[in-house]
């Protein structure tokens, strides 16, 4: 019986995220998606949150945020432009989420680090060694590290533009300390 039930589940929320995947233009609400897999809205964000590790919120942002980046970057989409294609209501919504998830403004990402100080540092995590970077607006960057040559220049090559300093700063270090929790 509990076996079949987390099938019921997981089945629920591979079609949540897939509805979520497919529909972001429309930024769909908690009650949307929850009406797409016939839960209600307080079952399915605690189910979700279980399942996915993030809220469903959470989710839809990163999926804004990979389809915001591929514009601004591969497409060349203006902040404008892509705003439309994300379906955010202006320009100040895409800035938001990309200093809530990149740290940055999405003009700094689009020109790769332009003008843009990121401090980088080095940190033993219980998944391994890892590499966390991050600007006065927020964290930017965090990655296992192979070795610290390779992975810096991973970072350098996102973006090409910054300055870099080896520094732990304030906002690392939060991070750092999520991790050992």
């Amino acid at each position: 019986m509990i076996q079949r039930q987390k099938q019921i589940d997981f089945a629920r929320i591979r079609k949540a995220i897939g509805y979520l995947s497919e529909n972001y233009k429309s930024q769909p609400t908690l009650e949307q998606a929850a009406e797409h897999v016939n839960l209600s809205s307080y079952h399915f964000q605690r189910m979700f949150s279980n399942w996915a590790g993030i809220s469903p919120k959470q989710f839809l942002k990163y999926i804004n945020i990979t389809h915001a980046k591929k514009l601004l970057k591969e497409d060349k989409a203006s902040l404008l432009d892509t705003t439309y294609e994300l379906g955010l209501s202006s320009t100040s919504r895409l800035h938001d989420l990309f200093i809530d998830i990149e740290g940055m403004t999405p003009g700094e990402y689009k020109n790769g680090g332009e003008n843009l100080s990121i401090n980088y540092s080095f940190v033993e995590s219980p998944f391994g060694k890892t590499i966390v970077a991050s600007t006065i607006k927020g964290i930017c960057y965090i990655a296992f590290v192979n070795d610290e040559e390779s992975s810096l220049k991973l970072l350098k090559n996102q973006y090409p533009n910054a300055e870099y300093q080896k520094h732990r700063d304030q906002m690392q270090q939060m991070q750092i300390n999520l991790f050992l929790l």
